[in-house]
């Protein structure tokens, strides 16, 4: 079985056993976690879309805070002297998809 489901804002392809890094979110290791904002399931060839989905994806936190790449925002005009130089890292957090219910 296949899921579109939402989390932070962002749209997931999952399936069951699946591990994918996710914008983090609240919580620590080995806890629960329920995503009932599915947009789309495939069941075997059976699409279902819309307010007709009544699935919900159940997850575990494998790792609770991951740094992302940093990313650095440089800003410079020529010949004024000016420079900026702001740098960022996202924390992500690691889940693995128990079930698809």
């Amino acid at each position: 079985m296949l899921a579109v489901v939402k989390i932070a804002g962002q749209q997931f392809k999952v399936k069951a056993g699946d591990s994918l890094y996710v914008p983090h979110l609240p919580g620590k290791t080995g806890d629960a976690l329920e995503f009932s904002e599915v947009l789309m399931t495939d069941n075997d060839g059976t699409l279902t879309l819309g307010s007709d989905v009544k699935a919900v994806v159940k997850a575990e936190i494998v790792a609770d805070l991951i740094k992302g790449d940093k990313v650095i925002a440089f800003k410079m005009k020529r010949r004024k002297g000016f420079r900026k130089k702001h740098g960022h890292r996202t924390h992500y957090t690691k889940i693995k998809v128990t079930a698809i219910a």
